[in-house]
């Protein structure tokens, strides 16, 4: 089944939550083609991880999980305030797979509660009961051009249609994240070799749900001339066409 293109919009706010959708951040690369960390890196005035686990956010997804691995400790910090849980894989050499994995233990409850990223005033909030996430949408921290939008409508078509895999497609032939499994999947996920998710959505691609995109979103960040062209186009975009910032919403003064 194939659901038309979502177009772009722009967001003043967080959607309204997404019932039961998880989202599992991979963010434990080691960046080897762009020659240092390119989650550290800044696009439009804050780091790449943080866009991508903001956009997480804006969309609805509850819980918010990221899988760290290399320089964990400088990926964590960039998070401070944001309404995520990070997760740490110390075996993230292995492969995405192992990140997958561990994402995937994390909101099944088969792994101790994840260290919380929030501000020092507030306490961390416990983990969700594991019979909360109905699904989760695994989203790769450099792809950039992934919008909140893009993870709604994902998440939307599953509930459309409780559908065991809602995967992106993009150009109108290439399956890529961001890739939503239900939680009937959790076990095969964490079962996975270094195919990643590919095996997974090939199983069960009969019953899948495909949602259709520009190709041009699936841009990802491997090397220097993806960051400084990525770069270029995000500056010249207006404050409107961005996530919004939880920090600064929660800052505003309330109205009434």
């Amino acid at each position: 089944m194939v659901v038309g293109v979502a177009g772009e919009r722009p967001t003043g706010g967080r959607i309204g939550p997404v019932s039961g959708v998880a989202a599992v951040v991979l963010a434990a690369g080691a960046s080897v083609r762009m020659g240092r960390n390119k989650l550290l890196l800044t696009l439009g005035g804050e780091t790449v991880v943080r866009r991508a686990v903001r956009t997480a956010w804006a969309a609805g997804l509850d819980p918010v999980v990221v899988v760290t691995g290399h320089e964990r400790d400088a990926v964590e910090a960039a998070l401070h305030g944001l309404p995520c849980r990070t997760v740490f894989n110390s075996e993230h050499a292995r492969g995405q797979h192992t990140s997958v994995g561990a994402g995937v233990a994390a909101l099944a409850g088969d792994s101790a509660p994840p260290k919380a990223v929030a501000p020092e005033a507030n306490p961390p909030a416990p983990a969700p009961p594991a019979d909360r996430c109905s699904a989760a949408i695994v989203i790769l921290a450099d792809m950039p051009f992934v919008t909140a939008d893009m993870l709604r409508a994902v998440a939307e078509r599953h509930a459309a249609t409780g559908a065991p895999v809602v995967a992106s497609r993009y150009g109108g032939e290439i399956i890529a994240p961001p890739i939503l499994y239900d939680r009937r999947l959790f076990a095969e996920l964490a079962r996975m070799d270094r195919r990643c998710g590919r095996q997974v959505v090939q199983r069960h691609r009969a019953d899948a749900v495909e949602v259709d995109w520009p190709e041009e979103m699936m841009r990802d960040l491997d090397r220097p001339s993806d960051y400084a062209n990525a770069r270029a186009e995000l500056s010249a975009r207006p404050p409107a066409a961005q996530a919004p910032d939880p920090l600064a919403a929660a800052a505003e003064p309330a109205h009434g």
